[in-house]
This record gives C-alpha cells, structure tokens and sequence, in this order.
C-alpha cells in the first residue's frame, strides 16, 4: 500500500537551516517508504515581512531547483508546502505551494487564495495581505496515489475550496500550514477531520511547530486523515515525520457505501 508522509518543521529566518532540515525530513520520510511527500507552510522561511519580500525567489529559483533535484534523486512525489515566490504586484510575494512528480517536474503550482488578516489575541497581528498577493484559481493535480488538490493553511476555514477541488476530482487534499497555536489548539483537528468527511477525501496536513520571529508560536500536530474522519497518524511537539498509508479502494468504497458527494444539491 503507497504510503504518504508529512513533515513537522520548525522554520526560522535562516534559509540554509531550514532548507537542510526539510531536506532531512524528506530523506527520513522516504527512507520509511513514503512515495508522496509534503513540506509545512513557508518550510524555507519564517521572518519578517521585510526578509520574506527581500529573499522572495522565482519558482525557478534555487530553492525549488534544489528540491526538483531531490525528488528525483529519491524518486517520491514532493509537496513543496509553500514558499515566497517572487511576484509581479510591487512590493508583493505570493505564498505558493509547488508539487513535484519523482521525475523532478513540476505537476501544479499553488498560489494562496484566502490570506490570514486576524486579530487572535495571542499578542501577534496578522496581516498577509499587506505582503502577499492572492491567488485566483484552485488547483488539483494527478499522482501516483491519487489526484490532489492543493490548498494552503488559512483556506482550511473556506469548505467551498475544497468542493471546488473535488469537482476537480481531488481524493486526497493538501493543507501545508502554519497554524497558529491559539486557532490550533481549538480548530485544527477538527477543520481537518471536517474536510475530509465532507468531501469523502484523504487529507495530508504538515504543519510548522514552535516559536518564531516576530513572537509568532505555531501549533504543530501534523497528521494525516483518512476519508472516514480519523487521524491515520499524527507528529508530536517537535520537528519530525508521520506516514500513513492511502487506500484509494477503501475511499472508493466510502464514497459508494456513503454517496453523500452523489446527493449534493447544487441549485
């Protein structure tokens, strides 16, 4: 049975430290087996505002270059979580994930849609408009294990993404995040076991965990959700991997014993 890892990072402002760990993490993923591998929310960088906009790279650039050439080398499906892309807008990046084949080409490029402009009250503020330019178009792209749809982090509250991703034909979705511990303690699991029973889907959700610049603590538990609702497995506090495995026949018969997605009622 193909099996899926997420990997729990602690990303900081140090690009180099950070791309070596995800690099380990990948290593550790594959060596345990996993053929479909997913990086967290900005897994390269977590700075300031004013570093992400200075470092920001082309999808090009040497970052995803460097992490083609990997998932080819290990010969896995990589979910490169999301990093600053370089934008056209002034003064702007996106927040984009990019999902690499094990042939080292790039299957589908993800661009953030719903951008995180809270007030939590856990001392930090929140504004990534002010730095981030949206995406439009949601995005699923087929795989060994399945067809995917892509999404990032703060989309997990907007349950229409994810409809519109299984019309697209998405069996597992993708939810690299940097959730903040406040809304994670309270909201995670269960926006990610919502997902995954509403839309009858595998959900593969790696996560950032610990403190970070700009007095930002993430909330870790990385995990990984079968169709049914219940967390496969699940990474604790600290860096780390979780693999489970995706079993397209069980979801295949959750979805004709269940055809819930069949019921829809779309007028």
């Amino acid at each position: 049975m193909p099996l899926a890892a997420v990997c729990q990072m602690n990303s900081g402002p140090d690009r180099r430290k950070n791309l070596d760990s995800a690099r380990e993490l990948i290593a550790k993923a594959a060596s345990l087996g996993a053929s479909l591998v997913c990086l967290p929310e900005n897994f390269e960088l977590m700075a300031s505002a004013q570093e992400k906009r200075a470092q920001a790279e082309p999808l090009g650039g040497p970052t995803i270059a460097g992490l083609r050439d990997l998932a080819r080398a290990l010969g896995v499906t990589l979910l490169c979580g999301s990093f600053a892309e370089r934008s056209a807008s002034e003064g702007k990046i996106h927040n984009t994930s990019v999902l690499v084949g094990p042939d080292g080409a790039i299957l589908a490029t993800y661009r953030k849609i719903h951008l995180f402009d809270v007030e939590i009250g856990d001392g930090a503020t929140y504004r990534e408009s002010e730095l981030v330019a949206p995406g439009d178009d949601p995005v699923a792209s087929d795989t060994a294990l399945g067809r995917l749809g892509l999404s990032i982090c703060y989309d997990l509250r907007f349950p229409e993404l994810y409809r519109r991703l299984v019309r697209q034909g998405a069996e597992i979705l993708a939810v690299p995040a940097a959730f903040t511990l406040a809304t994670g303690r309270d909201h995670w699991e269960v926006l990610l076991r919502a997902r995954a029973v509403e839309n009858q889907c595998y959900v593969v959700a790696a996560a950032q965990w610990g403190e970070h610049p700009g007095r930002r603590v993430t909330y870790g538990r990385s995990m990984i959700v079968d169709p049914w609702g219940t967390v496969l497995c699940q990474c604790p506090d600290g860096t780390g991997v979780a693999v489970a495995e995706i079993d397209r026949a069980a979801l295949a018969r959750i979805r004709r014993a269940l055809p819930a997605l069949d019921h829809r009622r779309l007028d």
